[in-house]
């Protein structure tokens, strides 16, 4: 993680920093085509699953809007930003009076980043418009997750995107659009991101400088951010530790239960923990699909039901700040019994 921005993956760059974007030319040029037309909608919703580039996209757009003021002279596609301009330098700096990005905030007492974007995070957006008003300028919210908000930030942002501000563009962005409230979709345009393909995973992570086993960067299902935990965070090893566990019974099953837990709730292990419990969410879903093909609908309905369940159990600990390691050892503990 980096100091400066917490919640950065390490050997990631920061998306307003970011100058390349790989696997989304359909979604560029929509956006670039749309802007030029003058009737873009004022709120886009960038939906897709977490670390394909979505950020990435949301600022690089933010920066053709600002960087051509008038649509109808704007260019006809995205170009990579130039750094050393005014807008870019502007943006990366978060020096910029015309974009604001919401994200969690860090509590200061802890030096960690909240887990919700709070309503006072959504009222810098009322004190942004009310302060650029007069300038004539595109004035940019962006809301990085917007799946991140709480109740209240959510309809502080709901009000805003009812009776939006003149020449005002909000990019909102969703690894799971169903968690928004129905009447914020309602009023967004979505842009649905697909996650990468082979080619463009590897083109990004070679931006990056990242290297790694074409069998381990399959699991990352298209991810960037995933990738990077694969590779960076141990996540391959979690990920095999995993199997173990379903593979082995008794007393063995019970020590290699333990060595996991160990290993996913040590100090500072927030990324990893996050990454295993995306992983056995994708795990169940699949082996609830997988059984569903077969005709196995009792044992895909058991596994559906699993998944509702720790995912849900999750979310619990998650708020109250419960042990993790008993609840990994309990939700393991359930995905090791038999169906029925």
């Amino acid at each position: 993680m980096s100091e400066d921005h917490p919640s950065l993956l390490d050997g990631a760059i920061w998306p307003p920093e970011n100058t390349k974007l790989f696997g989304h030319g359909d979604a560029e040029a929509f956006l670039a085509q749309s802007y030029r037309s003058g009737k873009g909608h004022h709120a886009l919703l960038m939906e897709g699953p977490s670390g394909i580039g979505k950020a990435t996209l949301a600022f690089r757009f933010a920066n053709h809007v600002l960087s051509h003021p008038d649509p109808s002279s704007a260019p006809e596609f995205l170009a990579d930003p130039d750094p050393n301009s005014s807008v870019s330098r502007q943006i990366t700096s978060g020096a910029s009076h015309n974009l604001l990005h919401l994200a969690r905030p860090v509590d200061e007492k802890t030096g960690k980043v909240k887990s919700a974007i709070t309503v006072d995070e959504v009222r810098r957006a009322g004190r942004f418009f009310s302060q650029t008003s007069g300038t004539g300028n595109w004035r940019i919210v962006i809301i990085d997750p917007a799946d991140d908000m709480n109740r209240s930030a959510a309809n502080a942002i709901l009000k805003i995107l009812e009776e939006p501000p003149k020449r005002a563009l909000f990019l909102l962005i969703s690894h799971a659009p169903g968690k928004l409230l129905p009447t914020i979709r309602s009023r967004c345009l979505p842009l649905k991101l697909s996650p990468l393909g082979d080619e463009a995973l590897h083109s990004a992570l070679a931006h990056l400088g990242v290297e790694g086993d074409p069998a381990l960067l399959a699991s990352a299902n298209g991810s960037v951010g995933e990738a990077l935990k694969l590779v960076n965070y141990g996540g391959g090893e979690i990920i095999s530790a995993y199997n173990e566990v379903l593979s082995l019974q008794g007393p063995s099953a019970r020590k290699a239960m333990h060595r996991l837990a160990d290993a996913l709730t040590g100090k500072d292990n927030d990324t990893i923990f996050d990454f295993f419990s995306t992983h056995i969410g994708d795990d169940l879903m699949g082996r609830a699909k997988a059984a569903a093909m077969a005709g196995e609908v009792v044992q895909a309905e058991r596994l559906s039901r699993l998944h509702s369940d720790i995912m849900e159990r999750l979310t619990v600990s998650d708020a109250y700040n419960l042990d993790r390691k008993q609840t990994i050892l309990g939700i393991l503990g359930d995905i090791k019994q038999p169906g029925p």
